[in-house]
C-alpha cells in the first residue's frame, strides 16, 4: 500500500501564483505515494481563495486538490497548525509544506520526501545555503543572506545543531513525528518554524537537510525582519534556559519520557550530595530518606557505611544497601527505623512532601531518634538570584526540575528552612549555601568549573541571593517528655 503524502500549501495574497504552484507539483509523485494537495488561504484580502478553488475544480489534476479558507487570519504559524492537524486527522503519513507564492520549488518534492519514505529522517528541510553561492545567485537580498547566516550560527551554537539554514520554509515532516510534539502550543507568528525545529530536536526526531534552489521573484514579503530576528533569538534562548531549569515552557517539554533523567548524579562537583558525604565518617550507620537511584548510598557503602535506603520505589540499578524500604514519606516512618542511626540524610526531599511541617514534627517526636543523631538536609533556595530576576520581570514558572520543580509543595529561603526545623525542636548546627549545578547544565567543562568557583565566592558575600540550594545540619533537642522525665522531685 502506498504511503499517503499531503502537499500542504500555505497561501496569503497568492492569487497570481496559486494555480502555477498546483501545476508545478510533479505528477510522478503519484507513482510512489497516494498524494493529496491541501491549500489553505489565510483570509487573504485578494482573490487567492476564489482563484485557487476555481483552479482546483476546473482543471484536471493527477491528484485531488482541496482548497480551504480561514475566515479569520491565523498567521503563518497558525495556518501551519491547521494543515498539520488536517494531516493527522485524515491519516496521512507525510506532510510537505509549500508556500503559495512559488518561492520554494514544488519540483523538488520527490527528492525531499525520499528520506522520510526510506526511514532516514523524520523531518526534511530544503536548504538554500547548502549550495555555495546558490542563495545569492537565486536573488536572495544581501541583508537577508547575512541575517540568515548570523541567526543560523547563533541557533546552531545555542542548540548544539549543525544545520546550514534554520529559516527555510520548505519542510517535510513525518506525521508520526508531529504527533510527538506539542506544535499546537507554538506561536502563530513566523518563528513557528524555529520552535518546531527545537521541538523535533528535543523529541529525538532526526532532521535531514537537502539542497534546494533559491528563487526570489516579485512576491511581497510579509515578514518584519527585525521583529522576526528578535523572536527567533528569544525562542532559541528560552529553549536553552528551559534545558537549564531556569525557565519552563511546555512547548519545549517534549523529550521522550523513557530517556529522561530527572535526577542525575551530583557526586563529582559541589552539591548537597558531596557536602553530606563530607560529614559522614567511614563506617557510620546511615538512613537516607529519599535515596533515589542510590548514588550517595553506593559511595558510602564503598566507605564501609551501613546504609538503609527509603523511597517510594527501588532504584532501577542494583545498589548495595544494608536494607531498602519502599515507603511513602507522607506517612509515619516504620517503627524502629531511626534506632541506632548516626546520620539521617534528606537531600532535596523536604520540599516534595505534602506537609513538611507534619513530617518534621513526627521526626522530632520519634522516640528512636537520638539527640546524638545528626540530620543532614538540603532544599532549593527560592531567594536565588535567577528566581528574583524572574519575579522582577513577572515570571515565576514551575518546571520539571530545579528550584521551581512542579512537584515542590513548599519553597524555602535560608530563614524559613531554619525556622521550620527550629520550631519543630531541632537545633540547627550549621546552614550553608550550595552553588548552582553548572556541570549538569554545561557538562564537566572548564567553563562550568569557573562558574562554580565564582558562585562559591558570591555565596560568601550574600548566601541568600547567590546560593542555589541550602544545606543544613541539625540535631534533636529534648522533647517535652524528655524534659519532664529529667525534672527533679526533691532538692
Amino acid at each position: 500500500m502506498k504511503k499517503r503524502l499531503l502537499a500542504f500549501i500555505v497561501a496569503y495574497n497568492a492569487e497570481k501564483t496559486i494555480s502555477a504552484v498546483f501545476s508545478r507539483i510533479p505528477a510522478s509523485l503519484t507513482d510512489h505515494y497516494d498524494v493529496e494537495v491541501l491549500a489553505i488561504d489565510d483570509a487573504s484580502p485578494d482573490d487567492t481563495f476564489r482563484v485557487g478553488y476555481q483552479s482546483a475544480m476546473q482543471e484536471t489534476w493527477p491528484f485531488p486538490i482541496t482548497v480551504l479558507r480561514n475566515p479569520v487570519n491565523q498567521g503563518y504559524g497558525g495556518n501551519q497548525k491547521i494543515g498539520f492537524f488536517y494531516a493527522m486527522e485524515n491519516g496521512f503519513d507525510y506532510v510537505a509544506l509549500i508556500h503559495g507564492d512559488g518561492q520554494y520549488a514544488p519540483e523538488c518534492l520527490p527528492e525531499l520526501v525520499a528520506p522520510l519514505a526510506e526511514g532516514q529522517a523524520e523531518a526534511v528541510m530544503g536548504s538554500r545555503m547548502m549550495t555555495h553561492g546558490g542563495a545569492r545567485q537565486g536573488g536572495m537580498p544581501l541583508y537577508k543572506f547575512v541575517g540568515n547566516k548570523i541567526l543560523t550560527f547563533f541557533q546552531n551554537t545555542v542548540l548544539g545543531l549543525e544545520l546550514t539554514e534554520f529559516h527555510s520554509g520548505y519542510r517535510l515532516y513525518s506525521v508520526a513525528a508531529l504527533r510527538t510534539i506539542p506544535f499546537h502550543l507554538n506561536t502563530n507568528d513566523f518563528h513557528f518554524d524555529t520552535q518546531i525545529i527545537i521541538q523535533l530536536q528535543r523529541a529525538g526526531q532526526r532532521i535531514r537537510e537537502l539542497p534546494i534552489p533559491t528563487y526570489y521573484g516579485d512576491e511581497i514579503c510579509h515578514v518584519n525582519g527585525m521583529k522576526y530576528a528578535w523572536d527567533v533569538v528569544c525562542a532559541t534562548s528560552r529553549a536553552r534556559l528551559n534545558d537549564f531549569g531556569l525557565v519552563y515552557d511546555r512547548l519545549y517539554d517534549c523529550r521522550p519520557a523513557a530517556g529522561e533523567v530527572l535526577y542525575e548524579s551530583k557526586l563529582d562537583f559541589d552539591s548537597p550530595h558531596t557536602v553530606a558525604a563530607s560529614f559522614i565518617r567511614d563506617g557510620e550507620t546511615v538512613l537516607e530518606l529519599g535515596c533515589g537511584e542510590g548514588d550517595l548510598a553506593a559511595q558510602l557503602t564503598g566507605r564501609g557505611c551501613d546504609v538503609t535506603g527509603l523511597d517510594l520505589s527501588a532504584p532501577k540499578q542494583p545498589v548495595t544497601f544494608k536494607e531498602f524500604i519502599a515507603h511513602d514519606l507522607n506517612t509515619p516512618l516504620p517503627p524502629g527505623l531511626l534506632a541506632s542511626k548516626q546520620k539521617v540524610v534528606m537531600l532535596d526531599i523536604i520540599e516534595h512532601l505534602a506537609s513538611p511541617e507534619a513530617f518534621v514534627d513526627r521526626l522530632h517526636g520519634d522516640p528512636d531518634f537520638s539527640p546524638q543523631t545528626e540530620l543532614l538536609v538540603s532544599t532549593g533556595n527560592v531567594g536565588f538570584l535567577v528566581v528574583r530576576l524572574g519575579l522582577l520581570f513577572g515570571l515565576f514558572n514551575y518546571g520539571k526540575r530545579g528550584i521551581l520543580d512542579m512537584t515542590h509543595t513548599r519553597l524555602y529561603t535560608f530563614a524559613t528552612i531554619r525556622h521550620l526545623f527550629e520550631q519543630s525542636g531541632f537545633e540547627v548546627k550549621e546552614i550553608r549555601g550550595i552553588p548552582a549545578p553548572f556541570p549538569l547544565a554545561l557538562g564537566r567543562t572548564t567553563l562550568a568549573d569557573l562558574l562554580l568557583t565564582l558562585n562559591r565566592w558570591a555565596i560568601r558575600v550574600w548566601p541568600g541571593l547567590f546560593a542555589y540550594q541550602i544545606f543544613l545540619r541539625a540535631q534533636k533537642r529534648p522533647t517535652l517528655k524528655d524534659l519532664l522525665a529529667a525534672t527533679l522531685d526533691r532538692p
